[in-house]
């Protein structure tokens, strides 16, 4: 397990089997971006893991926080392995509706 905390963003990951979940809290914006790349860079490229971030506890996520999400999406198509996001929030799902970016993030059906 992987965990890495700032006063007002915090992401911790756990791998079971083949699934590693990253779990976001509070606000992912530019002044932590830093941070959340540091923690999804080695796993992005992990093609024996099937990727999912949880987004249950984020509070708040700002357009650097979606580019980022959709770098990691386009790597993991481009290597064609498995990406999604769940449990999202009503709040940031609105952002993602309004953004046009929801369909890249919607769950396939067979998701575990």
């Amino acid at each position: 397990m992987n965990t890495h905390k700032s006063e007002k963003f915090h992401a911790r990951t756990e791998t079971q089997g083949s699934v590693c979940t990253v779990f976001l809290t509070g606000e992912l914006d530019l002044s932590v971006a830093p941070d959340f790349r540091l923690v999804m860079e080695p796993l992005v490229g992990d093609t024996g893991l099937d990727l999912v971030i949880n987004l249950k506890e984020l509070k708040y996520i700002d357009s650097t926080g979606i580019g980022i999400l959709l770098s990691i999406l386009k790597a993991r198509h481009g290597m064609d392995v498995k990406f999604t996001v769940e449990e999202v929030p009503p709040q940031i799902q609105k952002l993602f509706d309004m953004t046009g970016i929801s369909k890249f993030f919607a769950p396939q059906e067979n998701s575990h």
